[in-house]
């Protein structure tokens, strides 16, 4: 599901639907080498990447190893889509990170072997904003039920 964001809005020229640090941000996004996995339309979610690409990340889970066996999936994980990302901690396949800032300084460590001072991070995770939309009305409205009637089932207790 793809809910547009501001990002959505500046792609198509509105350029001030992000604000000044969200451009800030994107910048850094983009210089520091972050869409090297994370691209396209959802920003992530096409792909397989080894977590730990250029520093070693400590994890006992073995990721696709553990269905394929092949020594080359160890610690291989899918990329996750950045969409809507600052809603969807914790962070990591097993939500060990608890805060979006800490993923993005770890991620950019071992996903791009880069030190980010906390200035970089928090405008990342600033831009990172950018990328929640408003989830449809018709997937988060209670659905209206039909009227109960002789043959209704009654509710489950448990």
């Amino acid at each position: 599901m793809l809910t547009p964001g501001p990002l959505d809005s500046y792609l198509r020229g509105q350029t001030g639907a992000l604000t000044p640090e969200q451009q800030d941000g994107l910048a850094v996004f983009l210089d520091t080498g972050c869409t090297t996995c994370h691209n396209g339309s959802l920003l992530g979610g096409q792909a397989l990447f080894k977590l730990g690409l250029v520093k070693p990340y400590d994890t006992a889970d073995m990721g696709r190893y553990d269905v394929t066996k092949n020594d080359a999936d160890k610690q291989v994980f899918k990329v996750p889509s950045l969409r809507n990302v600052a809603e969807t901690g914790p962070y990591f396949h097993d939500g060990s990170i608890p805060t979006l800032t800490k993923a993005v300084s770890l991620m950019a460590e071992y996903q791009l072997g880069k030190t980010l001072d906390q200035k970089k991070v928090a405008q990342i995770v600033a831009f990172l904003g950018a990328l929640t939309g408003p989830l449809p009305t018709d997937i988060i409205t209670s659905p209206e039920l039909p009227q109960s009637g002789p043959h209704t089932p009654p509710p489950d207790p448990t």
